[in-house]
C-alpha cells in the first residue's frame, strides 16, 4: 500500500473532525483568551487554518527558512467564523490536493526546517507531515476545545462521544 493510501484518509477525518469544531466558533467572543500569554479564540482557530498552507509547504518545497517568512504587510486577523471557516476549508483543500497523488519516493524526500544557518530538523515529508502538520493540528484543536468549554459552548465529538453529544 502506498503511504499516501494511510495519509489521506486519516486527514480527511481529522480535517472533518477540526471543521465541527470551528463551526462552534461564538463570533461574539472570538477576542476572549483565557490567559494574557494565550493565544485569542479567533488567533487560535485561525492558526489551525494556516497548518494547510504548512502541509503545502511541506509537501511542495524541500525545506522553509522561517528568515524568509513572514505574513505579508497587508494581513488582517480573520475576525469572524464565516472567514475562519472560509480560510480553513481553502487551505486544507489546497494540503490535501498537494497530498493525493504523491508517491512513497516523494513522501521519503527530506524537507528540512531552518532559521538562516540554524536547522531546526530534517525529516522524510510523510514523518514530517504527520507530526508538523497532523499532530500539530490535533494538539492546537485540542486547545481550542478547552476554549470552548470554558466559554460553554457545546462540543462536538471528537474520537468518541462528547458530554454535549453522543455519536
Amino acid at each position: 500500500m502506498a503511504l499516501v493510501d494511510d495519509l489521506l484518509p486519516e486527514f480527511d477525518r481529522e480535517i472533518a473532525t477540526t471543521r465541527r469544531l470551528l463551526d462552534r466558533l461564538p463570533d461574539a467572543q472570538l477576542g476572549w483568551q483565557p490567559h494574557q500569554k494565550s493565544m485569542t479564540l479567533a488567533a487560535l482557530a485561525e492558526h489551525l487554518g494556516q497548518l494547510g498552507v504548512w502541509g503545502q509547504l511541506t509537501l511542495n518545497e524541500p525545506a522553509v527558512d522561517l528568515e524568509t517568512m513572514g505574513r505579508p504587510p497587508d494581513y488582517q486577523p480573520l475576525a469572524s467564523k464565516t472567514a475562519i471557516l472560509s480560510h480553513f476549508n481553502t487551505q486544507m483543500g489546497a494540503a490535501r490536493a498537494a497530498l493525493a497523488g504523491r508517491s512513497d519516493a516523494e513522501l521519503r524526500a527530506p524537507w528540512t526546517l531552518r532559521r538562516g544557518q540554524q536547522e531546526f530538523f530534517t525529516m522524510p515529508k510523510a514523518a514530517c507531515w504527520r507530526t508538523f502538520v497532523m499532530n500539530h493540528l490535533i494538539h492546537h484543536r485540542g486547545q481550542l476545545s478547552v476554549y470552548l468549554r470554558q466559554l460553554d459552548v457545546p462540543l462536538p465529538s471528537i474520537y468518541g462521544p462528547s458530554a454535549d453529544e453522543a455519536l
